[in-house]
């Protein structure tokens, strides 16, 4: 029987089509020192964004020769070692297309929160504090929106976005996509001193650090409004927190952090940010495309 072991969950109706088509489903998150050994009795593993699958982790599946399937629910793979994994035979995928709606919808959530003070007006409300004159925000209709990164996640928030009136430009680090006349290609300095909002949408890459440093975010506009939903890396809080400090911005959301669950009570207790603990994918929708499309790369893997 091939068995697959689900580390961070997945939708309740994927494990049942999975099990009725005869595989064995095996719940149950595993610590890294723990993990490896466990991957010997398994042909697949699924994970979110909890596990991590390095190198050590890979070499005591690998020893064993069982694993075949890596496949990550979500967008990013930067919890696994994607190279690695596949040099020693293990198939690695991710489920790129189930979750782009939630994630811009989120994005979206975000610029409103900043730019009407939703996030701490809330708080203020509930400690009884009536602020109504300290409030007034800005429409986001008729500002820039800029991408940082132009993918199927960046897309979606694109179009959403132009319905709501605003401009969109982008960057990618594979240059101005043909088949996207309808937004603007800059490089990304430009983009930065252009864009009245910033959201990014790219991986983080490690040897690289942030992408989004005191140099870009003094590049920025005056007030203008920084979105992280993709990784926690890709912007240095450090220095974004002195940029919301000394006004050069005028708010931020953030859904994703360095450290998970975060520490940083600086910029969780910001009042111009708002944040939340990493729910881009978090809708019963994208847990339902993203079990569906799982369900689906198995099925195909193993037919």
């Amino acid at each position: 029987m091939i068995r697959v072991l689900v580390t961070d969950g997945m939708e309740k109706s994927a494990i049942k089509e999975l099990k009725a088509k005869g595989f064995e489903v095996v719940q149950e998150f595993y610590e890294a020192d723990i993990l490896g050994e466990k991957l010997k009795d398994f042909d697949v593993i699924v994970v979110r964004s909890a596990t991590k699958l390095r190198q050590p982790v890979i070499d005591k599946a690998v020893g064993a020769g069982r694993l075949k399937l890596i496949i990550r629910g979500g967008v990013g793979v930067d919890n696994i070692d994607v190279a690695y994994a596949i040099e020693n035979g293990i198939k690695v995928t991710n489920t790129p297309n189930a979750s782009s709606a939630s994630v811009a919808e989120l994005a979206i959530a975000h610029m409103f929160a900043v730019s009407r003070f939703i996030n701490i007006s809330n708080v203020a409300m509930r400690q009884g504090i009536w602020d109504k004159k300290k409030y007034v925000g800005v429409e986001i209709a008729g500002k820039i929106l800029g991408l940082v990164g132009f993918g199927r996640i960046s897309r979606e928030l694109a179009k959403k976005a132009t319905a709501l009136g605003m401009k969109v430009i982008y960057t990618d680090i594979v240059g101005k996509v043909n088949d996207c006349d309808e937004y603007e290609f800059f490089e990304l300095d430009d983009l930065l001193k252009k864009a009245d909002y910033v959201s990014l949408h790219i991986p983080f890459i490690k040897k690289h650090g942030a992408t989004i440093g005191k140099d870009q975010l003094d590049m920025m506009k005056e007030g203008a409004f920084l979105i992280n939903c993709a990784r926690g890396g890709v912007v240095d809080e450090a220095a974004l927190v002195e940029a919301l400090d000394s006004g050069k911005l005028a708010g931020a959301g953030v859904d994703v952090f360095v450290e998970e669950p975060t520490r940083n009570e600086e910029l969780v207790n910001h009042p111009k940010v708002s944040v939340t603990p990493h729910i881009g994918a978090a809708t019963a929708e994208a847990q339902t495309r993203i079990g569906t499309e799982i369900t689906s790369i198995i099925l195909e893997y193993f037919k």
